[in-house]
């Protein structure tokens, strides 16, 4: 017999970046009485990493539960970013509805439409959300009919189509139902989950069947898997039996060694879940995402999607420059293979692949950002290792043509600067699909573009539209090699021999192009030091002083003026490498160098 459950709900938050899910979430945190009055609570709390806070953007999806009259609501903060699309879809099943919230003033933007459409395809009910109505650029009423619009473009029943609204202001902690409502707090979206979101329902006399959607990962208890009780109830120490939908062989028994609810931002040990609780399990080392916790007597496992297949992929190896070992706490290949195949613990969306020498690794993921944020995380750690440039994952197809990645790319820009960007993203075989005006002097712009001509390009278009332009990047499947690319149109000043540099070696090589280094950096032969004027690479010698002789003192160096150097950031320096090229990454500092840095090797392997 189905029951339901009424005194839980489960909902995840959806939302294009930066639209303000976790903002949200703090505030319905803050409401429901989770923190004490007097509690210090830092910003968007969900957001636990470092990188996390820094960039403003959610990389994990996140569980928490509040109260609110009686009835526990689990809420799934969800990420924003397309790289992080794999957790999303994930996350959908474990919750019974979803809160889309949209910006007041940004509207209906790709993320949304991605994030919704999944939604839409599992019947989720949907309660939207448009959120910073205390912008003063705000359109509310225009905005409802974009998400109205985009409800009827994805097929949406008439029972989603029918979805409430709900106006917010998560900044300062209030809701409405009608605009010209006088604001309180939260209370109205609370009413709203309540009343709107289905109880969980399920069989409490079936046996027990829970889905693992998300892992996580503890360093005393090893993996948590953390799913929803669909039928039945899950004890501790109950025995149960592991099966998989796509692996129709698995199937194993283990022990529930201990058992958590979500309260808060904590993990409450609990003796037993009923069906519609969201819990964590942990004390079964090898769980895994889309496995399903079944009864011995009739394991039947939960049909999950598909994790989606990495597109892109960089090698990992040890760092075996002149200057390696000097700043890293970890620098060997047994280090590195260690902490990679570790992230695999809790980073379903990623790869990791031994090579043909013990020293470098395959990692492929979704997008550059997805592996971008890995390697920071082990520079962090205090790991130095060397990348080298993102390429893309070709398909052979039925009739044994190349495919590769395709990305739908929406571009939002001052008008003023769509020439330039149709200009560069036609030269990286981007086809434009379409183009319209919105609010504001800036025009949208829609290209279907393949995913290598993509990489390296976030740089250019930043410096191209002066830093207003806005650019969101979809998977779009496969399709047939679109023919080859050039990613740079300039080359690399390579550093002619070891030493340290100066200021009149420096002066010498700035009129050659950019530099990327300062006086009294150490440098080494093969060692890229400025980006060149010129398409070819040059060699310059920025450690050579000045000969002294009678009639030239070394006070006069003071008056060579050199232009500053550009730094350039983890992804600006992955933008920048070529394919001849690795990126050292250290706790401190970061290098481009040439995969062959002996000048002579290099230019015969340059003539092969």
């Amino acid at each position: 017999m189905l029951e339901k459950r009424e005194d839980v709900r489960n909902i995840a938050i959806i939302a294009h970046v930066d639209h303000g899910k976790t903002t949200l979430v703090d505030e319905l945190l803050k409401q429901s009485g989770t923190f004490r009055a007097n509690q210090e609570v830092q910003e968007r709390v969900m957001d636990s990493n470092d990188i996390e806070r820094e960039r403003g953007i959610t990389i994990l999806s996140k569980n928490t539960a509040i109260h609110y009259k009686g009835t526990k609501i689990n809420i799934i903060d969800t990420p924003g970013h397309a790289d992080f699309g794999g957790e999303v879809e994930r996350v959908l099943k474990m919750v019974d509805g979803v809160i889309l919230v949209v910006d007041a003033f940004e509207g209906v933007m790709p993320q949304t439409k991605f994030v919704l459409k999944k939604a839409l395809e599992l019947s989720l009910p949907v309660i939207c959300c448009i959120n910073k109505i205390d912008r003063p650029e705000a359109r509310p009423k225009e905005v409802i009919d974009e998400v109205l619009e985009l409800l009827m473009d994805l097929d949406a029943s008439d029972d989603q189509l029918d979805c409430p609204f709900v106006f917010a202001s998560a900044k300062q902690g209030v809701a409405i139902l009608e605009l010209n409502d006088s604001p309180k707090n939260m209370e109205p979206l609370f009413e709203t989950i309540v009343d709107y979101i289905p109880a969980p329902q399920g069989d409490p006399d079936a046996g027990t069947q829970v889905l693992i959607s998300t892992i996580d990962y503890n360093e005393y208890v090893g993996r948590i898997g953390v799913g929803k009780v669909s039928n039945g109830s899950i004890k501790v120490n109950q025995d149960v039996c592991i099966v998989n939908a796509h692996e129709p062989e698995k199937s194993r028994r283990v022990k529930v060694s201990k058992l958590y609810e979500f309260e808060g931002l904590k993990k409450v040990e609990v003796e037993e879940a009923r069906i519609g609780s969201i819990v964590a399990i942990s004390g079964i080392s090898d769980i895994h995402i889309g496995d399903t916790l079944c009864s011995p007597e009739n394991p039947e496992p939960i049909p999950f999607q598909k994790i989606s297949e990495p597109t892109i992929a960089m090698t990992f190896c040890v760092n075996d420059s002149p200057l390696a070992g000097k700043e890293g706490k970890f620098v060997t290949s047994r280090h590195i293979r260690e902490r990679l195949f570790k992230e695999l613990n809790t980073d379903v969306s990623l790869r990791v692949e031994e090579t043909d020498t013990t020293e470098a690794f395959k990692v492929s993921g979704r997008g550059e950002l997805h592996l971008s944020v890995l390697i920071e995380n082990m520079r962090r750690e205090g790991y130095e290792f060397a990348v080298s440039k993102a390429e893309v994952l070709y398909k052979k197809g039925e009739n044994g043509e190349k495919l590769e990645p395709m990305e739908r790319a929406y571009v939002d820009v001052p008008d003023e600067f769509s020439g330039v960007v149709i200009e560069k993203l036609s030269t990286r075989k981007g086809e434009l699909v379409s183009m319209g005006s919105v609010s504001g002097g800036y025009t949208r712009l829609e290209f279907l573009i393949p995913s290598r001509g993509l990489i390296g390009y976030r740089g250019d278009f930043l410096t191209d539209t002066k830093g207003n332009g806005i650019i969101n990047t979809l998977f779009d499947g496969y399709a047939p090699y679109k023919g080859d690319l050039s990613y740079r149109k300039t080359g690399s000043l390579i550093a002619f021999e070891a030493g340290e540099s100066v200021t009149y070696g420096l002066y010498n090589a700035q009129e050659r192009g950019y530099l990327f280094i300062g006086p009294g950096e150490k440098v080494y032969s093969g060692m890229v030091v400025g980006q060149s004027a010129k398409p070819e690479d040059i060699e310059v010698n920025v450690c050579k002083k000045k000969q002294l002789t009678n009639t030239r003192s070394s006070s006069a160096d003071e008056a060579l003026r050199l232009t500053p150097p550009r730094i350039l950031s983890l992804e600006q320096a992955l933008d920048f490498i070529e394919t001849d090229e690795l990126l050292e990454v250290t706790p401190t500092t970061l290098r481009i160098r040439k995969k062959i840095l002996d000048p002579i090797m290099r230019k015969r392997a340059n003539r092969n």
